[in-house]
């Protein structure tokens, strides 16, 4: 909670090595789900967090730092979206540039946290018109029960990870509660030979049914908010998830990793 930490090692499996704190600013808590992408020689890097004098979290919002080094120590640079904005992920493509983040609707059927994309002017500026691209649409996405009024529940979709393979896009997501043992990862794709992001209809695979990607199992809990990172032609899903053996009083997340298959639109992981 004190800042974005930075870890490194020559191996993906292991050997890894806390660096330091790339990015902490006074009057600041709870730094949430940096992301960071080169451009030019410089590393920007996205990120939320929230004044240290309140609780509330849904005043966490989207900021940017930048430094010479992916592991150097970041600047803050601005403030980049309105709360309530968290869980960056920055795409370069033909198109341009675009972010995808979560934000929160309280209008219609299912309120709560949705994600959605918007095209980026510059590393430093955003266009400012999001669109929706992943909502709720089933129970098991429910964060809390009668979270802020008696009779509407509120849903959770966050954590997107965008990426492009044989022609589909594909926009993995975090649903449920990070706090319970229920969150898990789902996925929406479509196929299209258009790189504009915020042109494309992305289908749920778990639309009206609870198949999730990576859930919770007899090994571990909390499955959620990832990343990927393709080494010698695979496709790896880097997670974070408790010991089926919590009890979920501290947070004791741990990231993990595991194999990622994408074919023909569809998606499945295979622990290594």
């Amino acid at each position: 909670v004190d800042g974005v930490h930075c870890y490194k090692s020559a191996s993906l499996f292991s050997g890894w090595k806390h660096v330091g704190i790339a990015i902490s600013q006074d009057g600041q808590r709870d730094y949430w789900a940096p992301s960071v992408i080169e451009r030019n020689g410089k590393f920007f890097m996205y990120y939320s967090s929230m004044p240290a004098a309140t609780n509330d979290v849904h005043t966490e919002n989207m900021k940017l730092a930048v430094s010479d080094a992916p592991d150097g120590k970041f600047t803050f640079v601005k403030d980049l979206i309105a709360p309530f904005s968290i869980d960056s992920h920055v795409v370069s493509n033909s198109a341009g540039l675009y972010m995808f983040y979560a934000k929160n609707n309280y209008e219609g059927d299912k309120v709560g946290t949705y994600i959605v994309v918007d095209k980026m002017k510059d590393e430093y500026n955003m266009c400012g018109t999001p669109v929706a691209v992943i909502g709720p649409s089933i129970d098991e996405e429910i964060f809390e029960k009668n979270r802020f009024k008696a009779g509407q529940d509120w849903y959770t979709i966050e954590g997107p990870c965008y990426f492009k393979k044989d022609g589909w896009h594909y926009c993995i997501y975090s649903a449920n509660n990070y706090l319970k043992s229920d969150y898990h990862l789902g996925y929406a794709a479509v196929k299209s030979d258009s790189d504009d992001l915020t042109s494309l209809t992305f289908v749920k695979h778990s639309a009206d049914k609870y198949d999730p990607l990576l859930c919770s199992d007899g090994d571990e809990i909390s499955t959620g908010h990832n990343s990927l990172i393709e080494v010698d032609g695979e496709l790896y899903i880097v997670y974070h998830g408790r010991d089926a053996s919590s009890d979920l009083s501290v947070d004791d997340r741990t990231a993990r990793i595991c194999k990622l298959i994408a074919d023909n639109g569809t998606l499945k992981v295979e622990k290594l």
